[in-house]
């Protein structure tokens, strides 16, 4: 009988493409990881990894058990899925990732809910970046994730994930109370043309879309500085380092300092979406995640 818990490491040997990687990414040793997979190809009799240098790849057997055993792992995903619903149980471990504004603004406040309403039910959060959440929900190393998608800018999403809205959020403009801005009750990106952005960093779907905005002018936005966190954009804002475009979801207070200005000509909208698995629709977990999180 092949052993599924070493399956699923030799599973992320091939999604990783180190014993190493895998081992990080499952929360085993290096060491664990490897005695699975031995013992995976003493249960099968074939060898399932070749060694390449000083490293080590899927033979063709691991690449067959490897896309023949994930069918079989979704089919148990489902199964398992359905006989949660059959009892009722909202129960069970679930592994769940964000993206850092929604971890503050949308998915801290609703868990506490959740898990009081249901105290068999255990969820883990990890904040990373859609693209991130996307990957790691659509290989098995997540359950459910919450990603953002702003506008027409894509977010691709494998087939076998199915998508769900959850809130839509706006971004405004946000300039220093004595910028010249600060006055207006709207702006349009022919209004900014001669600012100095603070700006996510190129790649990211946030600097994405700014320069989205800027289609039709003939320009691209004049990035001043770079930071991850919006928080770290209101400090450069608050410096009078520049202008930045924050989100209202997970906003901090913007205090007396900063004025926020709504943006139009786009507006600056994204959608709040979570992914899962389509062999866990039937998981009565996951529907109370998402009820939480659209409520």
């Amino acid at each position: 009988m092949i052993d599924l818990t070493a399956l699923a490491s030799l599973r992320a040997v091939a999604t990783h493409g180190s014993v190493v990687a895998a081992a990080d990414a499952l929360g085993f040793t290096p060491s664990a990881v490897s005695q699975q997979v031995k013992r995976l190809e003493r249960q099968t009799g074939v060898p399932l990894l070749e060694r390449v240098g000083r490293g080590v790849v899927l033979s063709r057997h691991g690449r067959h058990l490897v896309e023949e055993g994930g069918r079989l792992l979704a089919d148990l995903e489902q199964l398992e899925a359905g006989l949660h619903r059959g009892a009722g149980a909202v129960a069970g471990r679930l592994r769940m990732t964000a993206f850092s504004t929604a971890v503050r603004g949308l998915v801290a406040p609703r868990l506490r809910v959740l898990i009081d309403a249901h105290p068999d039910l255990e969820v883990s959060l990890h904040e990373c970046e859609p693209w991130d959440s996307v990957d790691l929900v659509s290989t098995g190393r997540a359950d459910l994730g919450v990603v953002h998608r702003w506008g027409d800018v894509p977010l691709a999403v494998p087939d076998h994930l199915v998508t769900t809205s959850v809130a839509t959020d706006v971004a405004d403009v946000v300039v220093h109370r004595d910028h010249p801005l600060a006055t207006r009750g709207v702006v349009t990106p022919h209004d900014l043309l001669e600012e100095d952005w603070v700006a996510t960093p190129e790649g990211t779907i946030c600097r994405q879309w700014l320069h989205r905005m800027y289609d039709g002018t003939g320009r691209l936005p004049r990035i001043a500085h770079q930071s991850m966190e919006f928080d770290s954009h209101l400090a450069l804002v608050r410096a009078r380092l520049g202008i930045a475009l924050v989100p209202r979801l997970g906003r901090q207070p913007l205090g007396t300092d900063l004025v926020a200005v709504t943006a139009a000509e786009p507006v600056p909208t994204r959608d709040v979406v979570a992914l899962h698995r389509r062999s866990m629709t039937d998981s009565p977990a996951v529907a109370a995640v998402l009820a939480a999180l659209r409520d």
